[in-house]
């Protein structure tokens, strides 16, 4: 399975941001999709997640402002970030694990920068 993620960029606060994650190659039915981030000499973070049944969940810090969808005829995962704030600056990398076999594989990361 092979993830690119695209979207990031620079945006001031209370601005937005769409991210996708296309996936291709051998993807399972039954999976969950996530996207984490990571701020500078930070750990990553979940931010959130949805699985092949359309189930959400999101990081308390984001809910509300983000929400994540699927669009499966594309094999794609969109985020879509509004009222962005600076802390939600970072590298976020979209992840794709199997529900069938437990597997899992991370996307290369696209920039978002928050500017106050």
């Amino acid at each position: 399975v092979q993830l690119q993620a695209s979207g990031g960029g620079l945006v001031q606060a209370g601005g937005s941001l769409r991210l996708s994650c296309l996936a291709s190659g051998s993807i399972n039915s039954v999976n969950t999709v996530s996207w984490h981030r990571q701020a500078p000499g930070k750990q990553r973070e979940w931010v959130a997640s949805i699985t092949s049944s359309d189930d959400t969940n999101y990081a308390d810090s984001v809910k509300g402002r983000f929400t994540i969808s699927r669009d499966n005829a594309k094999n794609t995962v969109h985020l879509q970030m509004s009222s962005l704030k600076p802390e939600d600056t970072g590298v976020y990398y979209c992840k794709y694990t199997s529900a069938i076999d437990t597997s899992y594989y991370w996307g290369q990361g696209t920039q978002v920068t928050v500017s106050s």
